[in-house]
């Protein structure tokens, strides 16, 4: 993973020289854009992937945790008001 940076910097660098070397403004906004932004954006979002599955999966685990100990909470209050009364 310490590799994926290096290469889009790498590739960011090389689209910014080719975007300079374009003849106008807007040709090298267009290539910068089209050559680096867009792949780069790509990349690191299809590099994320996984890290986003394992969070949703842990927040998942949570959630159902917090929920079993509300529940263990509620039915421990109802068989303690229920003795109470008795």
């Amino acid at each position: 993973m310490m590799v994926l940076p290096i290469v889009l910097i790498g590739w960011l660098y090389v689209t910014l020289l080719m975007a300079a070397t374009e003849t106008s403004f807007i040709a090298g906004l267009l290539t910068f854009t089209l050559y680096g932004g867009i792949p780069c954006t790509l990349m690191l979002y299809f590099a994320g992937t996984k890290v986003r599955r394992q969070r949703a999966l842990h927040r998942e685990m949570l959630a159902a945790e917090q929920q079993r100990e509300e529940e263990a909470a509620t039915s421990r209050a109802v068989r303690f008001s229920t003795t109470d009364e008795s």
